[in-house]
């Protein structure tokens, strides 16, 4: 810990984030000084290739390839260069160096945040992270400091805006998943390779960090259930918003007991179903929000802007300027907290509701024979929708030389679009199952969870 009027802050990573970052560090200078409380100095920015074009311009003097020198000088370091390697070993050497470590790495803190924060804990080192859940939103601070004396019973989070952006267009405009994949890459919301976002990656570590903290929990990316948006058709939309809902892909942690009444955590990414009455409905574009429901504090909704350097840079600064505090007002630093250490569940002990959409014969008695397949495995139906989706035997318009020459008339079926009453989703997941088996049903069409109602 510094014993001067000032803390030397050194920066991994000159990208987007970090170029702006750097920027906001030096033009708010004597701002950010008065705010801390002590000087920020930004003494150094370690990067690949210090000659590289780079999106913000920023004094050469500033760059080094030495990143392990400038480390072991600074009493902040700012890790923004993503990814496991090198990043995992250079917060280890800050916090073995003295320093405090600020970082918006969530797939590293995904996948090794325990082992981070217990090196941290043995030297009494902080290690702030504002940045890698939902960018610019205050969502980590909050669960962590002003909700501590709260009872966190569930998160429902939008936290990935490019599959945000992308469902939204298929609402409000009619795309196809396509279409809408095709405007998100040109808008820059997708990457070339859009399988980190549309597969659900990168919203299943956010929801590994967000489970952790709410419920004082270690929770690994490995532990959190993962679905992605690639199989949600416009007819899944359009069927959707006739019934009230809109599709978002959420990321959900909440309290849960298996089978065995054992509480325990769970964590999972899928597209669900939202009332268009809730809060998180209304989250256009490529925006985030984080709907926290808390035993005292009710509901809370955390909404704005999920991504973009400029905002995730908002982040970053408010996380060093904390840690600035900090420093003056002397102290070890306050450790993460894991002494729930509850079990993290698998998706079938969570408790949720289904729409499922099936293409079924279109005959006596196929009602009454599905209602019993699944209540045969504890899940009952709460609505039921029916409409004809193929010509039955007396309105066909096949000749009756076709229907000669092929034996028999073409099978009549109808869509049946089936809401249940909430089950656990093993009980679901094996009722589906059973649904697809059956003779009477020509196909399931889709299956989506009801989340927040």
């Amino acid at each position: 810990m510094s014993d001067t009027r000032s803390l030397r802050v050194a920066l991994l990573g000159a990208g987007t984030v970090g170029g702006h970052v750097a920027r906001l560090l030096l033009e708010h200078h004597d701002e950010l000084a008065a705010r801390a409380g002590i000087s920020l100095d930004l003494v150094g920015i370690a990067v690949r290739d210090v000659n590289a074009k780079r999106a913000v311009d920023l004094p050469a003097e500033l760059f080094t390839t030495d990143a392990e020198t400038l480390i072991q000088g600074a009493d902040i370091v700012v890790e923004l260069i993503g990814g496991i390697e090198p990043a995992k070993s250079y917060i280890l050497a800050a916090i073995g160096s003295g320093a405090d470590v600020v970082t918006g790495n969530k797939a590293l803190l995904a996948e090794h945040g325990a082992e981070i924060f217990a090196a941290a804990a043995r030297v009494g080192a902080e290690v702030y992270y504002e940045a890698a859940v939902a960018a610019a939103i205050p969502i980590i601070r909050p669960l962590r400091d002003s909700l501590a004396g709260d009872h966190v019973e569930r998160i429902l989070a939008i936290v990935n805006g490019s599959t945000n952006y992308i469902l939204d267009r298929m609402d409000r405009f009619g795309d196809s998943m396509e279409d809408a994949q095709r405007v998100a890459l040109e808008l820059g919301y997708l990457e070339a390779d859009p399988t980190l976002d549309v597969e659900g990656y990168d919203a299943a570590q956010k929801a590994a960090i967000l489970a952790g903290l709410a419920f004082h929990t270690t929770v690994p990316a490995a532990g959190v259930h993962r679905e992605g948006i690639s199989s949600i058709t416009l007819e899944d939309v359009e069927s959707a918003r006739e019934a009230g809902y809109v599709i978002k892909l959420l990321a959900i942690a909440e309290r849960v007991a298996d089978d065995a009444g054992v509480e325990g955590v769970s964590a999972r990414v899928h597209p669900a179903l939202v009332r268009r009455d809730h809060p998180l409905a209304s989250v256009h574009g490529g925006n985030n929000a984080v709907f926290v429901e808390a035993e005292a504090a009710g509901p809370l909704m955390f909404y704005g802007a999920g991504a973009g350097g400029v905002q995730t840079a908002s982040a970053v600064l408010g996380d060093v300027v904390s840690i600035a505090r900090r420093h003056l007002a002397g102290g070890v630093g306050v450790g993460e907290s894991v002494a729930a250490d509850l079990p993290v569940h698998p998706i079938g002990a969570a408790e949720t509701r289904y729409r499922i959409s099936l293409e079924v014969d279109d005959r006596p008695g196929v009602l009454a024979e599905l209602a019993g397949i699944l209540a045969s495995r504890g899940v009952s139906v709460e609505t039921l929708q029916q409409s004809t989706s193929a010509a039955d035997a007396s309105a066909s318009a096949v000749a009756s030389d076709d229907v000669a020459a092929s034996g028999e008339a073409d099978r009549a079926t109808a869509t049946l679009v089936i809401g249940t009453h909430s089950a656990r989703d093993a009980a679901l997941a094996a009722a589906v199952e059973a649904l697809a088996a059956s003779d009477a049903v020509e196909s399931v069409r889709s299956v989506l969870r009801i989340e927040g109602a």
